[in-house]
């Protein structure tokens, strides 16, 4: 009985026509025999679960041509994000730059000495704002690169180090504060107690906790509406979709999906882009809809941009990767 259950199992991930010749097979090895009913029935049920499979993994929906690499000279990229022309910003953090890809196929140093950014976002003045963990900070960039610090602290204590932000409608910004030792720190430990996530207000001085009950949070993107942010518990593996209120604080915490994600972007049909080994992207009801591996041990974060959004960056690793959408950013 526990072979043809085994069996079973198995015929599940085959075509139709094995499906069936692999119960046959089972029913003459083991002289038993099926009835016709459950026959029908686990054919039935085997191609609705492929027909889900084709589904949740059809890349080629949303994809538009071959990945290709653009540039493979750094140590680690992180942190893309898109201008309001389309170029692409991102960094090297262990060579502390930030380097920017622009819409017409140019590699350029943005800057060196980048305060070791990680997660990026443009503001609606067009600055770019970090999370810069050589000293635990927010920065701001603006175009002639003069650096503005938004927040250095909470409540007299160094952030564990701010790692990926989103900044809402009104100017405020998210930003995930988990723990990660760094060699360039003289500490050892962190001043805080936990790994939270926080909210910044547009004009506000000092950051409040908006999520607390997360054990190492890292991606985080919002939807356009500003009625939702998605933050990925890395260390738990899970990623959960808030409501976000007029005050900025976070309620209604559900189970987006069961997959952490370094840094994460969304597409014009409210799909969700999940990054670490390769690309999973979720719909909006969080089924996984598409995967698209990338040929490097980790992608770090994602975004899209180009002048009609539409090309996917992917910095993985020491690399940088560009991918063909059928679907635009919304970021």
């Amino acid at each position: 009985m526990e072979k043809i259950v085994l069996g079973l199992i198995l015929f599940l991930y085959l075509g139709q026509k094995w499906r069936r010749l692999l119960l046959e097979m089972i029913c003459d090895i083991l002289d038993v025999v099926v009835p016709g009913v459950l026959v029908i029935s686990l054919l039935i049920l085997s191609i609705g679960v492929m027909g889900q499979q084709a589904v949740a993994f059809d890349s080629a929906a949303i994809v538009g041509g071959p990945l290709k690499e653009v540039s493979g000279q750094f140590s680690f990229t992180e942190g893309a994000a898109v201008d309001g022309k389309g170029n692409v910003f991102f960094t090297d953090q262990p060579n502390n730059k930030i380097w920017e890809y622009t819409v017409d196929g140019r590699m350029v140093l943005f800057m060196d000495s980048a305060g070791r950014s990680n997660g990026m976002y443009f503001d609606r003045k067009g600055r770019l704002v970090t999370c810069a963990d050589e000293e635990d900070q927010l920065w701001a960039i603006d175009k002639h690169k003069k650096v503005r610090v938004l927040l250095t602290d909470f409540g007299g204590k160094r952030f564990n180090g701010p790692n990926d932000l989103w900044i809402d409608n009104r100017g405020g910004i998210y930003f995930s504060d988990p723990y990660y030792q760094r060699d360039y720190w003289v500490r050892k430990k962190p001043d805080l107690d936990g790994e939270k996530v926080y909210y910044l207000a547009q004009g506000a001085s000092a950051a409040i906790v908006v999520a607390d009950s997360l054990k190492q949070p890292n991606g985080i993107v919002g939807t356009p509406d500003g009625h939702y942010l998605y933050v990925s518990d890395l260390g738990g593996g899970k990623t959960y979709k808030y409501r976000i209120g007029a005050d900025g604080k976070l309620s209604d915490r559900a189970l987006f999906c069961g997959k952490g994600s370094d840094g994460m972007t969304l597409d014009e049909q409210g799909n969700v882009y999940l990054t670490g080994s390769g690309v999973t992207v979720y719909n909006k009801t969080g089924r996984k809809v598409a995967y698209i591996p990338v040929p490097e041990k980790w992608v770090g974060n994602i975004c899209f941009g180009g002048r009609d959004r539409k090309t996917l960056f992917i910095t993985a690793s020491a690399g940088l990767y560009v991918l063909p959408m059928t679907v635009k950013g919304v970021e």
